[in-house]
């Protein structure tokens, strides 16, 4: 490529699409195109779309409009994932778009991009490729991260039927990496500096049952990697945790002890409609195991609120589960309606306002359990992986998922550095847990 090009590219939606965007925009670096900003002007502009809510494709919709806004008209647009995996038709028919794929056709988009710019004749291109049934997985690979810990893609797909969720239509099936590729991408990380990653995909727990393996015997081969300091999991079904689970993630030293269980409600008529497998007794019991069996272990969740037909009292009975459970942070989403789910199609829905009334309420729940988990903690010292620097101020995360701020005048503590803090503090307006370097 004689002429440099330049590329920008911006990610709604999951670690997942992060990840293989990530992916995407190295396929771009090996043809020799440079990385741009998407607010500035650029020859090609990749938006990788997210379709789990009707909001999502506005905000794809959106972000598709800037970039030929911002690019002209002769800039090449790409529209790629889940929007375009759901709904190829309506892809088609966007006139700011150049070139539209799908989840399997994503690192293709490099090599496609330049053939564009190199030809005098400009055709609208979609290419979706059937995801149904028994697949292997993408060849997406990374060589780094544009976060201080790295997201690591391990599998793809959905074999669950949630009444809100439209992902398996878009993702398909579980399809999972071998657990040396795995091991072998976590290397590559490792050896250009990365000290953490995140093992993540559409259904982490589901790791594995394509290809007769399962994630923890992934960790326990990642976990052998001699530079790495961190492993942590995505987002995981309360259902994949056990006493034996837990017994053999323990002897994994560099597993950290926080885990993402996904909850969804904390009330058993909702979670029934939302078609989860398990109830709030279930999910309690793998919490008490949980704390039970790991020291120190720190626990996060998602929750929607204003799901068709949740009643004031059903939303109490989330509010005082959330504190039984003792949550370290709530992700709360206000339930929205997605075209082509069961949900959708639901009587007694919720209005706008009622949804933010109990998002707010939950938040304020939430905080309470947040400031009580973070006490507990106070006055010990933890490992911290500092993410930022911000004048005399270092952030990042502790083993247990605690976020700090802590004093770095004359520290020279740098980003992607472990160091030893002492918690000190939790004020009630701070969204860092304070605290104050004891060995770098």
């Amino acid at each position: 490529m004689n002429k440099k090009y330049k590329a920008a590219f911006i990610t709604l939606g999951c670690r997942v699409n992060q990840y293989e965007t990530r992916a995407v925009k190295e396929a771009f670096e090996k043809l020799g195109f440079e990385t741009g900003d998407f607010s500035e002007k650029c020859d090609v502009y990749v938006i990788n779309t997210c379709t789990v809510t009707s909001e999502s494709d506005r905000k794809s919709m959106q972000m598709i409009r800037r970039a030929r806004n911002t690019g002209g008209k002769d800039a090449v647009v790409i529209a790629m994932g889940c929007m375009v995996q759901i709904n190829p038709e309506k892809s088609a028919k966007i006139g700011e778009i150049d070139l539209a794929v799908g989840n399997k056709d994503k690192i293709s988009c490099a090599q496609k991009a330049l053939d564009i710019l190199k030809s005098k004749k400009r055709e609208k291109t979609v290419e979706v490729s059937d995801i149904s049934g028994k697949r292997d997985i993408d060849s997406a690979k990374i060589t780094g991260s544009d976060l201080t810990k790295a997201f690591l893609k391990i599998c793809d797909g959905c074999n669950n039927s949630c009444a809100y969720c439209i992902i398996p239509k878009a993702r398909g099936s579980v399809c999972s990496k071998s657990v040396p590729e795995v091991k072998s991408e976590v290397e590559t990380l490792c050896d250009n500096g990365y000290k953490e990653v995140v093992l993540t995909g559409i259904e982490t727990a589901a790791y594995g049952k394509d290809i007769n393996s399962d994630l923890v015997t992934l960790v326990e081969s990642v976990n052998s990697c001699e530079k790495l300091a961190r492993i942590r999991l995505g987002s995981l079904e309360p259902t994949f945790i056990n006493e034996k689970s837990i017994a053999r993630l323990q002897k994994c030293e560099k597993f950290m002890p926080h885990y993402h269980l996904s909850l969804q409600s904390g009330c058993d008529a909702v979670l029934n409609a939302m078609r989860r497998k398990y109830n709030t007794k279930m999910f309690l019991d793998v919490v008490r195991t949980l704390k039970d069996n790991i020291r120190d272990v720190t626990l996060t969740t998602d929750i929607i609120v204003g799901f068709p037909g949740e009643t004031e009292e059903m939303f109490r009975e989330t509010v005082d589960f959330v504190k039984k459970c003792g949550f370290l942070y709530v992700h709360i989403f206000p339930y929205s309606d997605r075209a082509g789910t069961e949900a959708s199609k639901m009587k007694n829905k919720i209005d706008a306002q009622t949804k933010r009334k109990r998002a707010l309420a939950l938040k304020k729940a939430m905080l309470e359990t947040r400031k009580s988990v973070i006490s507990g903690f106070l006055g010990t010292e933890r490992e911290v992986l500092v993410e930022k620097t911000e004048g005399k101020y270092a952030f990042g995360h502790t083993d247990n998922f605690i976020e700090t701020k802590f004093e770095n005048t004359g520290k020279k503590v740098k980003k992607n550095d472990i160091v030893k803090v002492k918690l000190k503090g939790f004020p009630e307006s701070a969204e860092y847990a304070e605290a104050e370097i004891c060995e770098v």
